[in-house]
């Protein structure tokens, strides 16, 4: 017997309780949302709204020890024209770049190493031993090197008691190699971690097969592992060379008035109520910043990585 099933329909829902009301989703983006006004107020109140002051005050003049709201390029003018500045610019780049450079080669050998060779009893007590140093205060560890490298530290009084010099070496402290040492030392951690995590997702199954397909450990490290371990590379590279730009404190210290850096001259400018100067030189890092992010955007792109 057949039996036939009289389709029912459902009475129709009106379209007002269809769809909520406007005011209705708006309450619920806020609520889901809820979550991101912290930090929204601390980018506002202690990013945004200070960068614009210091846009402001880049383009102001200074009359009387007073700021004058009158729009001029005439800060940058200045820093441009005085060759004390350009060329500290200059070795701020120089040396942010050679200490980029030197600690990337010291962290990818350990990176490597921990993410490969070591096991996972041990890695994560070598990964707490690289970053010990963050236990310890900043300042502690740059005035540490000034023990270490001054004309009666370690150095120099270990180099006397052996005696392989008759009196204390002058050029380990207070110039530009100073600072760069200490930099790497201090951004070591930064990169070593990051170039850590980008190692330890890689499958080494590739390497292997791509020495038994005839390939040498430098053409297959080249052309398999580097390529797809580039994200981290560049975020490495960022994580360390940004900050050095910006570097003060290590500059001041190690460097004295051989080594100093941009920062120094910002901080100068500041201290000495040069606040339009200060502004416009604290942009023009900004702006190379802003350049070299840009540059390193599509390395950051994981989906443009192909191996070769």
């Amino acid at each position: 017997m057949a039996t036939v099933v009289e389709a029912t329909h459902a009475p129709p829902v009106p379209a007002e309780a269809a769809a909520p009301s406007r005011p209705t989703v708006l309450w619920l983006a806020v609520r889901r949302n809820l979550g991101l006004v912290p930090a929204l107020v601390l980018f506002v109140g202690f990013f945004a709204l200070p960068m614009i002051v210091v846009v402001c005050y880049s383009f102001w003049r200074i009359a009387d020890n007073n700021i004058v709201p009158d729009w001029t390029i005439d800060n940058y003018r200045y820093l441009f024209s005085v060759g004390t500045y350009v060329r500290t610019f200059v070795a701020t780049l120089v040396m942010a770049l050679v200490a980029t450079v030197l600690t990337l080669l010291c962290a990818f050998p350990v990176a490597y190493w921990l993410a490969r060779y070591v096991g996972p009893r041990w890695r994560p007590i070598l990964l707490v031993g690289i970053i010990l140093p963050f236990w310890t205060s900043y300042l502690l560890r740059v005035i540490a090197w000034t023990s270490i490298l001054g004309e009666k530290g370690v150095i120099n009084r270990s180099l006397m008691a052996m005696g392989w010099i008759d009196h204390p070496l002058s050029f380990l402290l207070y110039n530009r190699a100073a600072v760069v040492l200490v930099l790497v030392y201090l951004y070591f951690p930064f990169a070593a971690l990051t170039l850590f995590v980008a190692l330890e997702r890689f499958d080494w199954i590739q390497l292997r097969a791509a020495t038994d397909l005839g390939a040498r450990q430098s053409r297959a490290f080249v052309h398999v592992l580097l390529p797809q371990i580039r994200p981290g590379i560049v975020n490495a590279i960022i994580f360390v060379f940004i900050p050095i730009l910006g570097e003060y404190l290590a500059p001041q210290l190690v460097g004295g008035t051989r080594g100093v850096m941009i920062g120094n001259l910002i901080v100068n400018f500041f201290t000495g109520a040069q606040y339009t100067r200060g502004a416009a030189a604290a942009l023009v890092i900004a702006a190379f910043i802003v350049v070299i992010l840009f540059v390193f955007r599509r390395s950051l792109d994981v989906r443009n990585i192909h191996v070769r």
